[in-house]
């Protein structure tokens, strides 16, 4: 009876059951690079950044549409140093299609205002415009650092890095006192905190021998002005993002989780990176997107829903003589994107059969959207039967995910603008603890699953 009950029973398997000791120790070293890059890519033009330096040092070169291509190539493409396309040069046509693995690298943040400085009762501050979907109430009393860049009117650029040296000092959103916060403790947590109260601190010290006003403002601006050379104008043509200062740590007293910001969803990002990285030769050409603008719908240049990719995808196939049309329509794709992890402290938003959980391998998301799987790729059974061969066949331990209960809300994914494409498209990504808040959990299992799942799309279809 126990070999029937295996054979027409589905169970999942939890990783640690399963993984030998060598596979142990490569889940440890793997994690360890993951963290790294975590801690130096706070924001999407870091991650690029990043990971542009890494593949290089694997040797891939910057595409150039005037060199000749030949199988095995190693090639990358930064879009506006907001987003990068990377590809190994398969032995066959691309009209018969490319292996894809797409993540996004942009995360909830708070963003500055375009004329951001000013003082209050003797306080300097920035307004800021909150990106993404936070939970407000979280982003306040924690420290923060800022990253971006200023484009100067010469034509310069400035890059702007302030709290991730430790020798830096951190900002702050400031918040109530319990003693004077009873209106406010009435009110619902979205509406507790409003977002044009979320102003970051800056200083407190005038500038001395000065009897004008907002001595304090002029003395935060001469700080800048110092460092950087800028005016307070300049903030006018600035892209600077406010996130959460806290570092990369192991989680657990066993630790078995990952603690840090950004995880949703540079965890799926790094994992297609690695996978990409040690491709060689594959049949078809692999394919890694990590795209921009994902948490506020995909859009814009640098997003997935650009033309980008396509001016990407047709330049290598137009090396071939290939018409990218033809090549979209053979082609797989995985939407490396994260999932809720079932938490057992808040078990009434999830469906237990059908939510992931930690340390039981990367989540298949047939569809995400809202509802009625509004807004959803909804991938097809005959993609579903493929990604479960191909990851049995690659000892890939996954599971399956939804994103919380039917009406309990839900979110979105690149999938459907990959799907539109014409491209065969599944999700597939890490569990996550506290999803979108400033310090989010997964575990290390889960995350090396990950990039094995990915480099078996890269290397196995």
């Amino acid at each position: 009876m126990a070999e029937i009950r295996d054979e027409l029973l589905y169970r999942q398997k939890h990783i640690h059951d399963v993984l030998d000791g060598e596979e142990l120790r490569l889940s440890q070293e793997y994690c360890a690079r993951y963290m790294d890059y975590l801690q130096k890519a706070k924001t999407e033009r870091l991650a690029v950044s990043e990971a542009v330096r890494l593949a290089e040092g694997y040797g891939f070169r910057k595409f150039d549409r005037n060199a000749p291509l030949r199988a095995g190539d190693k090639i990358y493409r930064s879009v506006r140093g907001k987003m990068l396309l990377l590809a190994v040069i398969g032995r066959g046509s691309m009209e018969e299609g490319a292996n894809i693995c797409a993540a996004h690298i942009d995360s909830p943040r708070l963003d500055l205002k375009q004329i951001p400085l000013y003082e209050q009762n003797e306080l300097a501050y920035f307004k800021t415009h909150y990106y993404g979907g936070i939970r407000k109430y979280q982003w306040v009393t924690i420290p923060l650092e800022l990253h971006g860049v200023v484009a100067m009117k010469d034509g310069s650029t400035v890059t702007v890095n302030i709290g991730a040296d430790p020798e830096d000092p951190v900002l702050y959103v400031t918040d109530l006192l319990p003693h004077l916060a009873a209106k406010q403790s009435e009110q619902p947590l979205a509406k507790a905190i409003p977002g044009e109260k979320l102003n970051i601190l800056l200083g407190s010290l005038p500038v001395r021998d000065d009897k004008g006003a907002d001595r304090v403002k002029l003395n935060v601006m001469k700080i800048l002005n110092e460092k950087y050379g800028l005016t307070e104008e300049d903030f006018l043509s600035a892209e600077i993002e406010a996130v959460p200062a806290f570092p990369v740590r192991e989680v657990g007293l066993d630790r078995s989780l990952i603690g840090g910001y950004g995880h949703d969803d540079r965890v799926c990002a790094f994992a297609e990176l690695q996978a990409i990285y040690e491709t060689e030769n594959p049949e078809r050409t692999a394919v890694c997107i990590l795209a921009d603008k994902e948490e506020i719908g995909s859009v814009g240049v640098t997003g997935m829903i650009s033309e980008a990719f396509e001016c990407f995808m047709g330049d290598i196939c137009a090396k071939q003589g290939a018409q990218l049309r033809h090549c979209f329509e053979s082609s797989f794709c995985v939407s490396a994107d994260v999932t809720n992890a079932f938490d057992p402290t808040w078990p009434e938003v999830s469906e237990v059969r059908n939510s992931s959980k930690l340390n039981y391998g990367v989540g298949i998301a047939k569809f995400t959207g809202r509802g009625g799987k509004s807004g959803s790729n909804d991938a097809s059974a005959e993609v579903m039967g493929k990604i479960r061969r191909l990851f049995a066949e690659n000892g890939v331990v996954w599971q399956y995910a939804e994103l919380g209960k039917v009406d309990e809300g839900g979110g979105g994914t690149v999938a459907c603008y990959m799907g539109n494409r014409n491209i065969d498209t599944v999700d597939a990504g890490v569990p996550v603890l506290s999803m979108h808040s400033p310090y989010e959990v997964v575990a290390k299992h889960d995350c090396y699953m990950t990039y094995k799942a990915m480099k078996a799309v890269y290397t196995n279809i």
